[in-house]
């Protein structure tokens, strides 16, 4: 279907209206992060002055390094627990038939509709009871769990629409089930594993509410959590918390653009069967 003149412009007038949206904020923290504390009033403004320091006192300040440092080792925790069993998971409800399957994956489905707050309670009992709270194992496992269900629906779906015909021959060569999965389906299926796996880490990196239930210890504390202490401290000081901010969402930040065409490509086309 062709665009006419109009609706393209009707397009990019929308989509730019989006952009600017949330384009503009972003602008607005940056130019309070490098804003000398003193003339900050925390409203948007262009800076007279740059003051790069900022980062360097939040940084040193807000002890940003052990923060870090917690959510890289619960991140990539997850992450790779994560595509693991998404990967095996998701190829066993695509290809493979067992008894069961279809119940067993609309319960699993389940976990997409159940929020955090609705079971944090519970699970702290849980965790209590078996010693792992105040660990990294409280975060990490937790949240593999909670990142499953999307993974597997994701997988499940990307499996599906690989083409049969390379599978059977495969078996046909000799191949078991798992060696079918490992060397014929996962290689042309990085791209959208790589989406996944950007997504979960996004998740995880900014999760806030488990961390603040399930942690005690200020050197396992994560970096949105040691955010939240470090905005306690310094309230009024609009320049620190700005650039605390943005040292907290920047590695995601580089995630994605290091990442980003793999994403894209994961997003729109799924996988390549060449």
């Amino acid at each position: 279907m062709r665009l006419t003149a109009r609706e393209k412009i009707v397009d990019y007038v929308v989509l730019s209206l989006f952009g600017l949206f949330a384009i503009v904020p972003l602008i607005g923290v940056l130019f309070s992060a490098v804003t000398p504390a003193t003339s900050n009033n925390g409203g948007f403004a262009v800076p007279t002055a740059v003051d790069l320091g900022n980062f360097a006192t939040a940084w040193s300040e807000g002890h940003f390094a052990s923060y870090m440092v917690s959510s890289l080792i619960v991140t990539v925790g997850v992450v790779a627990l994560t595509t693991i069993l998404a990967v095996l998971a998701g190829f066993a409800f695509a290809r493979l038939d067992f008894v069961g399957s279809g119940i067993l994956f609309f319960v699993m489905l389940a976990g997409l509709m159940l929020p955090a707050e609705a079971f944090i309670i519970p699970l702290y009992f849980n965790l209590r009871s078996v010693g792992l709270t105040d660990t990294y194992q409280s975060l990490i496992l937790p949240q593999t769990a909670q990142s499953l269900a999307f993974a597997i629906f994701w997988m499940r779906n990307q499996f599906r629409s690989f083409p049969g015909e390379i599978i059977e021959a495969a078996r046909i060569d000799g191949a078991r089930d798992l060696r079918v999965l490992w060397q014929v389906i996962v290689p042309p299926s990085l791209a959208p594993i790589m989406t996944m796996c950007v997504l979960v880490a996004m998740w995880t990196w900014n999760e806030f509410l488990m961390p603040l239930v399930l942690i005690t210890s200020e050197d396992r504390r994560t970096a949105p959590l040691g955010l939240a202490f470090f905005k306690g401290e310094h309230l009024t000081d609009y320049s620190l918390l700005s650039a605390a901010g943005i040292i907290v969402a920047l590695p995601i930040v580089i995630l994605y653009f290091v990442l980003q065409k793999r994403f894209i490509s994961g997003m729109l086309g799924g996988i390549s069967a060449k």
